[in-house]
């Protein structure tokens, strides 16, 4: 197996086991789930709520079990957007092709336990992208104005960053433009910076630090500040920290930035709402734990997980960064093919269809790069 299918499958890997493990610790405190599973949750765990079908009725989900969420459904998604196109995608790549997709495609969804659209089980923040474009007809460079500020958009973007393995700049352009369609502000640039990473860490020789010096290269204003804080933060840490050492440290650096407040779910009534200071929660913790857990596949995932609060997005994208830095040989297998199971999936189907996208573009980019130059030569040597 070359070295694009096999970082792409061990991306999709670790982004679908920490979005299956981070799933059931959603939303609450580490003390929290420390009380109800008896102390640290080291693999796949029941749901938090035994009655989570009427426990919280505005999202009942089947969340554990090895259940998949949102994250892995959208990401899955947007690969299938990248092969109905097989090049890059911008944001009325987005209104033309994934929004139709959203309302159409019938699916096996983990959480419903039964087929259907995924309109039906993506969130109000991802809702977003149909009521805006398709009844609303925003310029899909725009239509994420207005919505929640959250990780909506940055959480499947893994994608972006396999299709631009070894070319963090490109991107990070790419999914700020398609995140345009979903999201604002320091959202926005939270999308821009996961994809930067992920292509970052699928570039032979990448390590933790050179992924974290991509992240704080490319990033702006809050989001930027707060990726050096919890960096800063993380790196302090002493050799051989405690586990609720790393998420109490973690949490701290994050704190000057985030806007949800230290109850998830009642949020400060500034939350979520456009700032060039503040940054979502997500992204920096995940870096933090990757730094952490020097990269660790099995570690990262496990602090993310114990972090609580919206997990699941925090574990799935520090698990796509340590599977393309790790590879197969890092990759859990044994949760693997447990969620697969739990969750229906075929995760191998996804990882080859995005590596064959992902091997078309690399070779039409090489040859748009080599009809570039070739222009400017001919420009350098009119003047």
């Amino acid at each position: 197996m070359n070295w694009v299918r096999e970082r792409t499958a061990a991306v999709l890997a670790g982004s679908a086991i920490g979005d299956a493990l981070g799933g059931a610790t959603e939303g609450f405190s580490p003390e929290q789930l420390r009380q109800r599973y008896g102390g640290r949750v080291e693999g796949i765990v029941p749901p938090y709520y035994e009655n989570w079908k009427t426990q919280r009725p505005v999202s009942p989900y089947h969340k554990g079990d090895g259940h998949i969420t949102d994250d892995t459904l959208m990401t899955q998604a947007l690969i299938q957007v990248y092969a109905q196109r097989r090049d890059h995608l911008d944001a009325f790549a987005m209104a033309s092709d994934l929004v139709p997709l959203l309302q159409t495609e019938w699916r096996w969804i983990p959480e419903l336990e039964r087929e259907s659209i995924l309109l039906q089980r993506v969130f109000l923040a991802e809702k977003w992208l149909v009521t805006r474009l398709q009844y609303g007809h925003v310029d899909p460079r725009e239509a994420g104005v207005g919505n929640v500020i959250n990780c909506g958009a940055a959480m499947y973007m893994a994608p972006v960053g396999i299709v631009n393995a070894g070319n963090p700049r490109r991107a990070y352009d790419e999914a700020i433009d398609m995140a345009g369609a979903h999201q604002a502000s320091y959202g926005r640039e939270a999308a821009g910076i996961f994809a930067a990473a992920v292509a970052e860490a699928m570039t032979p020789g990448a390590t933790v630090d050179s992924v974290i010096a991509v992240s704080i290269n490319y990033a702006h204003d809050g989001t930027r500040a707060a990726i050096e804080a919890v960096a800063a933060a993380a790196r302090a840490l002493p050799a051989g920290a405690s586990h609720e050492d790393i998420i109490a440290v973690l949490r701290d650096a994050i704190r000057p930035f985030d806007t949800v407040g230290e109850k998830y779910r009642e949020p400060n009534m500034d939350a979520r709402i456009p700032s060039r200071t503040k940054a979502i929660e997500e992204l920096p913790v995940a870096l933090g734990m990757l730094i952490a857990y020097a990269g660790d596949f099995r570690g990262s995932i496990l602090g993310a997980v114990n972090y609580g609060r919206d997990s699941d997005s925090i574990a799935s994208m520090v698990g796509s960064i340590a599977g393309a830095l790790g590879g197969a040989e890092a990759v859990a297998t044994d949760w693997l093919d447990a969620i697969a199971e739990a969750s229906r999936m075929d995760f191998g189907h996804y990882a080859e269809k995005l590596a064959d996208v992902a091997e078309e573009i690399a070779a039409l980019d090489l040859d748009r790069a080599r009809a570039q130059i070739a222009s400017l030569e001919a420009v350098a040597a009119a003047r």
